[in-house]
């Protein structure tokens, strides 16, 4: 059994996640060490300042760019558009392993005699005009349709079609302009041992105990309760989990670690027991300010961040207006170990502004000039990143 103190746990979840010390992704490669090690970061189409999976990877990676994470998912695709946690980005090379998922779609599209006709336009369409989007696709017909992996295409045929045929791993997505994607063929863009290649987990329980290491990996530390880093792993009930945790541990995959004044056990991977070694020697660890995604991978258990770091977060984007206490779209702010307040950002862009429309402290947060300074060259980096040349405030 590992103890930690709260001050070590918190420190432990930044160094994994590159957030604090020094910066410990860089460029490029950066990019694809974080997404391997974190399995799969969250999409979301919203842009306000940066859409998410942008915005968690400008807090971590050294030089990031949004062309550069464009390139590696549209040009070397090493990267793919798949749903993981919800909508998600995944490395190529885990492709096999959401076979099921494929499997269970094209099982589903049987109970459409409709699809079939259907998908055959579309190949047609892809093999003489290339990528495509729902718009650029008049399909004839007129049923409800509910994808089995994620959207629902309701009466739209085109866009029901095109997500059926991406649900079964026949379409990827080609490119994004804005929030419109584009389809083309997976032949084209994923070699063919990974496309072909046999689902590699031999049972569910297996499927189950790969998806929650994923998942302990992603966030760092997580417990054995529901959450909603557990989000879109079909079938996992507490039954199925408390099962998983069990034979992982068994195993020796995952390790259990007290935190004080939390009351449940945490779990973390069993290949980061050298960091949390070397956390208890009480390194000395120098503060950075880095604004986080709402849906940022270590957010993605808000009861545990309130637990670990006295921080109360909530996404208030579905908020009704009248009941929101911050705003539409606010970033936690990171300051150090602690996360001292958040912001309300939005990006101007016909005027290449970033536009700081409010900063809320927490109640015990006095900024200091030290604070400030690093705070403002925080927003510094973060207007180059979105391509702004002033900053208001």
């Amino acid at each position: 059994m590992i103890q930690l103190t709260n001050k070590q746990a918190r420190q432990f979840l930044l160094l994994k996640h590159g957030l604090l010390g020094e910066y410990k992704f860089n460029g490029k490669e950066g990019i694809m060490d974080f997404a391997k090690q974190v399995s799969c970061i969250q999409y979301d189409p919203i842009d306000v300042c940066g859409k998410n999976a942008e915005l968690v990877l400008q807090s971590r990676i050294k030089g990031f760019t949004k062309e550069l994470l464009a390139e590696l998912l549209y040009k070397d695709r090493r990267l793919v558009d798949y749903p993981d946690k919800n909508l998600a980005i995944i490395v190529v090379e885990d492709w096999p392993y959401f076979e099921r998922y494929r499997q269970a779609a094209r099982q589903h599209g049987e109970r459409y005699p409709e699809m079939e006709a259907l998908t055959a336009q579309v190949r047609t369409h892809i093999e003489q005009h290339g990528a495509i989007s729902s718009d650029d696709l008049k399909l004839a017909g007129n049923f409800s349709w509910q994808s089995v992996i994620h959207w629902s295409g309701g009466n739209n045929v085109s866009r029901s079609v095109l997500e059926q045929m991406y649900s079964t791993g026949e379409l990827i997505i080609h490119h994004k302009k804005g929030t419109r994607k584009y389809y083309d063929s997976a032949t084209k863009y994923i070699q063919s041992s990974l496309l072909d290649a046999p689902e590699p987990l031999e049972n569910e329980l297996a499927h189950y105990k790969w998806r929650v290491l994923r998942r302990i990996g992603a966030v760092g530390l997580l417990w054995n309760r529901a959450s909603d880093a557990w989000l879109n792993i079909r079938g996992l009930k507490a039954t199925q989990r408390n099962e998983v945790f069990q034979q992982l541990l068994q195993e020796g995959r995952i390790l259990a670690v007290t935190v004080e004044q939390t009351k449940d056990l945490l779990y973390c991977l069993a290949e980061d027991l050298p960091l949390i070694e070397s956390i208890l020697q009480k390194p000395a660890l120098k503060p950075r300010c880095e604004l986080i995604a709402p849906l940022d991978n270590l957010m993605w258990d808000r009861k545990l961040i309130n637990a670990l770091f006295g921080f109360d977060y909530t996404w208030e984007i579905y908020t009704p207006a009248s009941k929101r206490k911050f705003s539409y779209y606010v970033l936690p702010l990171l300051y150090g170990e602690r996360f001292i307040g958040r912001a309300e950002i939005v990006v101007e862009r016909k005027t290449k502004t970033l536009a700081v429309k409010n900063i809320w402290y927490e109640d015990d947060i006095k900024p200091t000039q030290a604070m400030q300074k690093v705070l403002n060259h925080c927003l510094q980096r973060f207007a180059a990143f979105n391509g702004c040349e002033t900053i208001s405030n």
